[in-house]
This record gives structure tokens, C-alpha cells and sequence, in this order.
């Protein structure tokens, strides 16, 4: 099974001038706990839950006027969309992450593939379970 069978397509992107405030409004109308940060239809980072938390309220900075850019993670991890869901697992356990944004040859961002998404592809919750187990053992990372 390849990423493009099991991804979540309908991925939204923010600009790195989005304030934080209308990413974190975003994030709740979505249900979910990240955005990827792209400019020039390319991707530059992501923005998580846990970034706003840590980077803006934590440290007490204005929530209003804080932007993507101020608090984004660089370091985005990808895959591409040919990958399977073998060695999407295997990427996810080595970063530390519970999701990864999957690419299109051309480096377009067409998806996301998280661990309930290798969890409920067929056959495959034994890689989930073993993506889970090298997350949960690496080093705390929260980027993509």
C-alpha cells in the first residue's frame, strides 16, 4: 500500500504571515493539531498546538501579533506519495513524529499520513504499532 492510498488529501496550508491567533482558530475548525506553513506554493514549515503553546502563551507573547513565521518548525519532515506505508512507518519511528507530509514528484504538498492513518490501512497496524513504539522512544521532537 503506497502513501497516496492511506494519506488525508485535503490538507490546508497557512502563510508564514498568518497570525497565530487565525492559525489556532483554523486549527480548531479543522480538528486538528498542525498546519504546514507554505509560501510561493512551496513548503517552509509547520505550526503545531504545541508550538503555539510553548513558543506564544508560554513565553508570554502577544497571541495577536505573533505570526506563523515568529514560531513555525523549519525542519519539516516528507515523504512522497509513491512511498509505502512500510517505509513511511519506518521514516516516522526514525524522525519521532506521528505524522508526515507526503509530496508529489514535482515536491507539492498533496497530503498528510498520521499513525491512525497507518493504523487503519489494512493490514498494517503492526507498522503502526512499530512506528508508535519508535516514536514513543525517541527523543522528544514535534516537528512534522
Amino acid at each position: 500500500m503506497k502513501a497516496k492510498d492511506i494519506m488525508t488529501r485535503d490538507v490546508e496550508c497557512i502563510s508564514p504571515d498568518t497570525p497565530i491567533r487565525e492559525g489556532a482558530q483554523r486549527m480548531k475548525s479543522l480538528d486538528v493539531g498542525f498546519l504546514p506553513v507554505c509560501e510561493n506554493d512551496r513548503l517552509i514549515g509547520t505550526v503545531t498546538d504545541r508550538d503555539i503553546v510553548l513558543r506564544v502563551v508560554a513565553e508570554g507573547k502577544d497571541i495577536n501579533s505573533s505570526k506563523a513565521r515568529d514560531i513555525m518548525t523549519t525542519e519539516v519532515f516528507w515523504c512522497f506519495e509513491d512511498q509505502t506505508a512500510e517505509e513511511i512507518a519506518a521514516h516516522m519511528a526514525e524522525k519521532g513524529i506521528r505524522r508526515t507530509l507526503i509530496l508529489n514528484p514535482d515536491k507539492r504538498l498533496v497530503g498528510v499520513v498520521s499513525i491512525g492513518d497507518l493504523a487503519q490501512a489494512k493490514g498494517k497496524q503492526k507498522k503502526a504499532g512499530e512506528a508508535m513504539k519508535g516514536i514513543s522512544e525517541a527523543p522528544s521532537s514535534e516537528a512534522a
